[in-house]
């Protein structure tokens, strides 16, 4: 099959689009089809990434106002022209926002098949950036996700919430996770004592620093006596956060195997964001042989065994993830039955198991189209 993977974020952006889409691209290559991908322009200065495994379109992009991270595909010809001189039997869309739109245009007026992934609450991004425009944003993804020929969703409760909102023809799909990188053995003990040299159980968060993940949870456990929080990622709410944090080590932005040594030195890996529609840094923490702290709400829902692989708290509950962490650190045999358990439960969700039923679902809708053509 010939694919274009249109996205909103891509290599080297870091977040779990762009990781979706890079691993989507490698399995499709790995398995003998033919992709291509769209995706902004990363920042100036900021050099495309080099490991992409296909051809990589850029189409101008600017800067998401008050969140420079974020970059907005610009209209651009670049993306139609693609679909058409790349032959595409199948437009897939990565959590389509506005180039995913432009993207699902394109393909309407061409006559492709288009696949949709939903990864991104935007609804609730919306309550939390602007207090209102959930109905609005709950419109928008019906106008989007229901001109596709499927969408995909990455949770259980990711699907019921598009199938509530009146999205058509929604199937589940997870995410893998590379069990070969993250691991336990790369636990760091030279790492342990520099984060933590008195000894302590280190927690620690790996995502965003932004107001929808909601890291100021955390404050609680910053306070525990024998407890080292520990973050990794960056965002506009560093600032804040460290002031809120009390004696938290920022790490910033961590990749590849570095990052993977970091989850393996944690002891407790905390999720704090109640709008996740997946949240692979839990099952990277699961892969890593760790106990995971996460609200009870959205992806984590199917990932974390409540009592089995960690804990699962009231969403926006700091008081609970506190105490969620303080029964953990206090039990040195709990954290390592739930880690060996968390480990266990995700090795085999690996890139290529999840990139094989994703080739299934573009089968079933080519074999649709043809069949409504023959009718």
């Amino acid at each position: 099959m010939r694919v274009v993977i249109v996205t909103e974020s891509f290599p080297p952006d870091v977040n779990g689009v762009a990781h979706c889409a890079l691993q989507t691209a490698r399995h499709l290559v790995d398995r003998g089809h033919v992709p291509v991908v769209v995706a902004p322009a990363p920042a100036p200065g900021n050099k495309p990434d080099t490991s992409a495994p296909c051809p990589v379109v850029h189409v101008p992009s600017l800067p998401l106002p008050g969140y420079p991270q974020v970059r907005v595909a610009l209209p651009s010809r670049r993306l139609a022209a693609t679909l058409v001189e790349h032959r595409a039997d199948v437009v897939h869309l990565a959590s389509p926002f506005v180039l995913g739109v432009r993207g699902m245009a394109a393909a309407a007026r061409l006559g492709i098949p288009a696949v949709a992934v939903y990864q991104t609450d935007l609804a609730g991004y919306a309550r939390t950036y602007m207090g209102a425009g959930e109905a609005a944003a709950w419109r928008r993804i019906r106008s989007v996700h229901g001109a596709c020929d499927l969408t995909l969703a990455p949770s259980s409760a990711a699907l019921r919430d598009l199938e509530t909102h009146g999205v058509p023809r929604v199937e589940l799909w997870p995410r893998g996770v590379d069990t070969e990188r993250f691991r336990p053995d790369r636990r760091d003990e030279a790492l342990r004592r520099e984060l933590a040299p008195n000894g302590e159980v280190i927690v620690g968060y790996v995502g965003r620093l932004a107001p929808e993940k909601q890291v100021e949870l955390l404050s609680g456990a910053c306070g525990l006596e024998g407890v080292r929080v520990v973050i990794v990622g960056d965002g506009p709410s560093r600032p804040g956060l460290e002031q809120a944090l009390p004696g938290a080590v920022f790490l910033g932005r961590r990749t590849g195997d570095d990052l993977a040594r970091v989850f393996a030195s944690f002891d407790v890996f905390a999720h704090t964001g109640p709008f996740e529609t997946f949240c692979q840094t839990v099952q990277e923490a699961m892969a890593s042989g760790l106990p995971v702290v996460a609200p009870a709400a959205g992806g984590p829902l199917d990932l974390v065994a409540h009592g089995r692989t960690g804990l699962l708290v009231p969403p926006r509950d700091a008081g609970a993830v506190r105490d969620a962490v303080r029964s953990l650190a206090a039990d040195t045999g709990l954290r390592a039955a739930f880690g060996a358990a968390g480990r266990a439960t995700v090795e085999g969700r690996t890139w290529a198991a999840v990139g094989d039923q994703l080739i299934g679902h573009y089968a079933k809708v080519l074999a649709g189209r043809r069949t409504a053509v023959a009718a």
